[in-house]
């Protein structure tokens, strides 16, 4: 029987990726294992086709042969099925079982480093800018000094396990592939301890808590993490500690808010400073600055004040402060308060209050037009002609 094309039989296209093939073999493997299909030859013959196709297609230099001659190609190369368990064929299958199985090839794992641990620190924007010293205090798993990790208590003998020599994993069949998992009698650990550790219980590790002083650089934002390394979980006898990292939370700020480098603020105006302008004090992270405000500034106006900002924890480069003012509407006012605003507003409607209030005017020259269909632009510009405020 003709062979089908190995790019059909995983479902891929002659262009998908390396990972692209794995992905698609690995899901038709998990599909057609015959150990989950027991005596189904069909599934059987699917999975051997599958393991094929892999075989050669995550191998470039068979897959470019392939690519140009064909099946023919292959003819006369070693595998072409699944006698064996190199490159990508064997990292595949690797995943495979450690899915199907809970375990994988090859004999029991070297002594292993301890865990890393992460810590969440919360600091104010002020200590981010900065920079701190903070302490914090965190749990620990150290080796036991009693038994020295063994597990066993002081003067007491730790076995061989009986069942899987000290290797930690059995082999076993499964179907017509040989894999190994963890011995079910010592649960992977190789030994046998009969006398357990009276301090540790036979774990062969303590828990208690320390103190470590963090030195946060000025700088850091918000998801920022700081390793420190060895101050993480104590590993397995002849194994180095893991890390401890420290992931940085600034707390929100009563006034202002960072994005990068730059700070951002608002700033309420009074209405006679925004018409009139002048000088107004402008706080920032280092103490009060001065912000000139021109005559006329609109609510929403951004100022900016350079350097004002945060120095980049990665460079030497300081961001702004980015000032925008919002105008405030006087409330509660006095009887003479309301007569003079209103004093103030019959003068301004005048003739020419669009001198005054342009985007007033330009709005509602668009609403009447709109309603309309006239141009009003078109007038205002026949009747400003002899306007002696347009000169």
């Amino acid at each position: 029987m003709a062979k089908r094309d190995y790019y059909e039989v995983l479902g891929v296209a002659r262009t998908a990726s390396e990972g692209e093939i794995k992905k698609a073999y690995r899901k038709l493997a998990m599909k057609y294992h015959p150990d989950r299909n027991p005596d189904n030859k069909e599934a059987e013959d699917n999975f051997k086709e599958a393991s094929e196709a892999y075989e050669v297609l995550s191998d470039s230099q068979k897959r470019a042969t392939y690519d140009q001659f064909g099946h023919a190609g292959l003819e006369g190369h070693a595998g072409g099925g699944h006698g064996g368990f190199g490159g990508g064929f064997g990292d595949a299958f690797g995943d495979i079982f450690s899915e199907m199985f809970g375990g994988g090839f090859g004999g029991r794992r070297g002594p292993q480093p301890g865990n890393d641990l992460q810590y969440e620190l919360e600091i104010s924007l002020e200590e981010a800018v900065a920079g701190t010293t903070v302490d914090i205090r965190i749990p620990t798993k150290d080796i036991c000094d009693a038994c020295d990790g063994t597990g066993a208590e002081p003067g007491s003998e730790v076995q061989t396990c009986p069942t899987c020599h000290g290797a930690g994993q059995v082999r076993m069949q499964q179907g017509f592939f040989a894999v190994n998992r963890s011995c079910p009698t010592c649960h992977g650990q190789g030994k046998i301890i009969k006398t357990p550790c009276r301090k540790c219980r036979g774990e062969g590790f303590t828990h208690s808590n320390k103190t470590l002083s963090v030195k946060i650089p000025a700088g850091v934002d918000n998801g920022d993490r700081i390793r420190l390394q060895g101050e993480g979980e104590a590993g397995e006898p002849g194994a180095p500690r893991g890390d401890l990292y420290v992931r940085i939370r600034v707390k929100r700020h009563a006034i202002f808010e960072r994005d990068g480098n730059n700070l951002y603020c608002e700033l309420p105006l009074s209405f006679p400073t925004a018409a009139l302008g002048g000088s107004v004090e402008v706080p920032t992270l280092g103490g009060k600055a001065s912000l000139k405000v021109p005559a006329g500034t609109q609510s929403g106006q951004r100022f900016k004040l350079a350097g004002k900002g945060v120095k980049s924890v990665r460079s030497s480069f300081v961001g702004d402060l980015i000032v925008q003012v919002n105008i405030e509407t006087p409330v509660k006012l006095t009887a003479r308060q309301k007569e003079l605003l209103e004093e103030l507003e019959a003068s301004l409607k005048g003739k020419h209050y669009k001198q005054h209030s342009p985007k007033e005017h330009s709005f509602f020259d668009s609403v009447k037009s709109f309603f309309t269909g006239e141009d009003e632009a078109d007038k205002d510009a026949k009747k400003d002609k002899n306007d002696p405020w347009n000169d």
